[in-house]
């Protein structure tokens, strides 16, 4: 896997409080989910969130938060996240939060 395992470990250590997380090797990185719903994740250069699409305008005022485009094209409520946004602790807090708000709205798997 191209992941920083050290960037994972930040995000494990993040999520440690949090019920229902497990880990996904998925789309060549570490994808963290929720009771099953894809959360975060890492890959090679930092990461992604599963935001969803309501809060794509409030992620992306985020410094280091970008749309997601894993093949070009715009994937709605997902953005990637910088590895220097994912590693500071406030940013990350803003990032998934989101996240977890988004998948709270979702039914278990």
């Amino acid at each position: 896997m191209a992941y920083d395992e050290g960037l994972a470990e930040v995000l494990r250590n993040h999520l440690a409080d949090e019920t229902g997380i497990t880990e996904r090797k998925m789309f060549g990185g570490l994808c963290f989910m929720k009771h099953g719903n894809m959360l975060c994740g890492v890959h090679a250069g930092g990461g992604m969130a599963r935001i969803g699409k309501q809060a794509e305008e409030e992620a992306l005022k985020i410094a280091g938060v970008a749309p997601l485009s894993f093949t070009g094209r715009k994937m709605g409520g997902m953005v990637d996240v910088s590895e220097d946004t994912f590693a500071d602790d406030d940013l990350r807090r803003q990032i998934v939060e989101l996240a977890l708000a988004h998948a709270a709205t979702l039914p278990p798997k």
